[in-house]
């Protein structure tokens, strides 16, 4: 390509022009790629096509944040399961958070060592998504539990969690969007490794989870994402609506008040996530479960079910009529969900 000489002469072009430049393999190897991710501190890995049907309306994201997208890296990485089953959330949470930045360091490394070898590359946020400006509609990048599922990397249980057949559901999963096919994908598992045995229904505090399966998404968030979005929008109405400190004060305890600073301070923190702690799938995790079954529910799941805590509720909702019955000692707390219109 001619230059004009100004930028012929630039040392800059002359350096790149003097490199001898190697192209990419069209088709990345999947053994390689697979001791790659491994390497880079994923605790398991499996790739999918963009043209996967299962992964069809990914497709038009995957386009939009990578142009030329041709796979998924779908990385896995483990949480250790007595910090998430901790009836002092903080315990768990810093799992969530420190999980959340191996991830993600792992998912930079592997994506630098792509783009060095030439390829075009991108890694969306593991964990908390970050395209408020399309709030309340979809605000992250890749979903990556469907990338995951389609890989083979695990299947969803009624509570709506990826769980791995090694590790079960203590796992956190991010996304890589890579410009060429990999050598060889994944599979769907052929069975799932969720055991149907509902100490997830058991232990949501709110009912989210139904015991013929469905879900119900807003009792979820509005609880357990009491310090996100919502909930925080909720908590600054309560503010703007106050009259004075006093009466602010009578509406918002001090404690909630510091969680709050402390989840805009550090991270945001979920209230439950009880799901998760009490889930026994997964060839890792099942044993205790198997040998005995009342002393692992005496063990991980009344605990949390005992615990004193405040839940968070829309009025005359099924979430509200859940948690004053079935836990009478828990203090309930009827607040907005911050959302307006439909998410």
């Amino acid at each position: 390509m001619n230059l004009p000489p100004r930028l012929a002469e630039h040392p800059t072009v002359q350096a790149a022009r003097a490199r001898q430049r190697q192209e990419p393999p069209r088709v990345i190897d999947a053994d390689w790629l697979r001791e790659l991710c491994l390497a880079a501190g994923a605790d398991d890995v499996a790739f999918a096509s963009v043209d996967n049907p299962e992964l069809a309306g990914e497709r038009e994201h995957a386009e939009a944040a990578l142009p030329g997208t041709r796979s998924y890296i779908s990385l896995v990485a483990r949480m250790n399961r007595d910090n998430v089953r901790s009836v002092a959330r903080s315990v768990a949470n810093q799992e969530f958070h420190r999980t959340g930045e191996l991830i993600n360091e792992a998912a930079h490394r592997i994506t630098r060592t792509l783009q060095d070898a030439g390829h075009r590359v991108l890694n969306p946020s593991a964990t908390f998504p970050m395209e408020m400006d399309r709030y309340p509609g979809r605000i992250w990048v890749i979903a990556h539990k469907p990338v995951a599922v389609a890989s083979g990397l695990g299947v969803m249980g009624i509570h709506r969690n990826v769980i791995h057949p090694k590790f079960g559901n203590f796992i956190l999963l991010a996304t890589i969007l890579v410009d060429a096919p990999v050598s060889s994908y994944g599979a769907p598992l052929d069975y799932s490794p969720c055991l149907e045995c509902k100490l997830c229904v058991a232990a949501c505090p709110v009912g989210a989870i139904k015991k013929d399966g469905e879900f119900d998404f807003v009792a979820c968030s509005v609880h357990n994402y009491r310090e996100f979005m919502g909930g925080f929008t909720d908590w600054v109405q309560t503010v703007a609506d106050s009259e004075d400190a006093a009466d602010f004060r009578s509406r918002v305890t001090d404690s909630e008040n510091a969680s709050m600073w402390q989840s805009l301070a550090f991270k945001p923190n979920y209230k439950a996530a009880y799901c998760l702690a009490v889930c026994p799938a997964g060839e890792d995790v099942i044993e205790p479960y198997l040998e005995d079954r009342k002393g692992f529910m005496d063990l991980v799941l009344r605990p949390l079910q005992e615990k004193s805590e405040t839940l968070y509720v829309l009025p005359n909702s099924a979430a509200k009529a859940h948690a004053e019955r079935r836990y009478p000692h828990k203090p309930v707390k009827v607040v907005d969900s911050g959302v307006r219109g439909r998410a």
